[in-house]
């Protein structure tokens, strides 16, 4: 079921002036009761943006459609008779920034694409960092401090994974992306703004994400729920298909280093904490097996190294 209501969007350019208040009400309101929220005006430039979109749909054409299509050929998808729960209708590739980018590693991008993504990363590496510090004055952290957790002792990671979902001609049988929460720390999607098919799960119902041109979509990882002690949270989303149109979607994830030490913030605890605490990369390896299974079996996994080979693996994911 589908409802019509309204998708948190936050001005960022606000910040600045009279209504900074109300502003960062609204993104605080959005962390706590949508773990989503759109931002514009946000200092990307637009033309890099259009740059961005057209070489990623360019890519795809050139050096992508062909293997997605084989894809389908190989798993028996070209007529989808019955309903696929294993497989997503995606064809993707993935960039690594932070701490080692592989950028230049990545075969058939045109270096024009390279220096593009390249640009637009930095940009969303600095914007990463500008909305954790905007996220810790609305929880009554020290400047800095969620950076500071990521950091570990190598810095946080970093990187993008770039996807095209093309046209279905049976979108009832198979999700372009199924259900998940994101593990990691805050998501940046730049998606396409004419094909949409992003949604999320708000009270029971799936909620579509609007496609905005020139908007960032912000989403929270598991690893903010855990830090905030659940005051904000990680929302299962997923991408639907769709009969017509490919849909791009270039999401950047900004998470904490392998390193780091992940719990919840002593001036967020409290007796009744439920939280665990873990090193990242801990988690990571537990995630890759069980990424499309609910997050609660995996918090209470890692309270006890012993019970994370009790959940069945399901899929293996990039974790940058």
């Amino acid at each position: 079921m589908e409802k019509n209501i309204k998708f948190p969007v936050v001005d960022l350019s606000k910040l600045i002036g009279e209504e900074r208040d109300q502003t960062m009400a609204l993104i605080n309101d959005a962390c706590e009761n949508w773990g989503f929220f759109e931002i514009v005006n946000h200092g990307l430039p637009h033309d890099l943006m259009d740059n961005v979109e057209k070489m990623t749909k360019e890519h795809y054409r050139k050096s992508m459609e062909q293997k997605f299509n084989d894809m389908l050929k190989s798993k028996g998808l070209e007529n989808l008779e019955r309903e696929v729960e294993d497989v997503d209708w995606e064809s993707t590739f993935y960039l690594r920034h932070l701490p080692q980018s592989n950028l230049y590693d990545v075969p058939d991008m045109s270096d024009a694409y390279r220096t593009a993504m390249n640009d637009f990363g930095k940009r969303l590496e600095n914007l990463a960092e500008d909305l954790l510090d905007l996220l810790c004055e609305n929880l009554g952290l020290e400047k800095g401090y969620l950076k500071k957790v990521f950091h570990g002792t190598k810095g946080p990671t970093f990187g993008t994974k770039v996807s095209n979902y093309p046209a279905c001609p049976k979108p009832e049988m198979i999700k372009g992306l199924r259900a998940h929460t994101d593990a990691g720390g805050i998501i940046l999607l730049f998606q396409d703004d004419k094909v949409s098919g992003l949604q999320l799960l708000k009270d029971g119902d799936w909620i579509d994400v609007p496609p905005l041109n020139h908007s960032i979509v912000i989403n929270l990882g598991d690893q903010l729920e855990v830090i905030t002690n659940g005051r904000y949270k990680s929302v299962m989303h997923r991408v639907v298909t769709q009969k017509e149109g490919n849909r791009m979607s270039v999401a950047s994830f900004y998470n904490p280093g392998s390193d780091a030490e992940i719990s919840p913030a002593s001036s967020l605890a409290c007796k009744e904490t439920e939280y665990p605490s873990f090193v990242f990369e801990d988690y990571m390896k537990l995630y890759a097996g069980v990424k499309f299974q609910p997050k609660e079996p995996r918090f209470e996994a890692m309270k006890n190294a012993s019970a994370v080979t009790e959940l069945n693996p399901t899929a293996a994911v990039e974790t940058f």
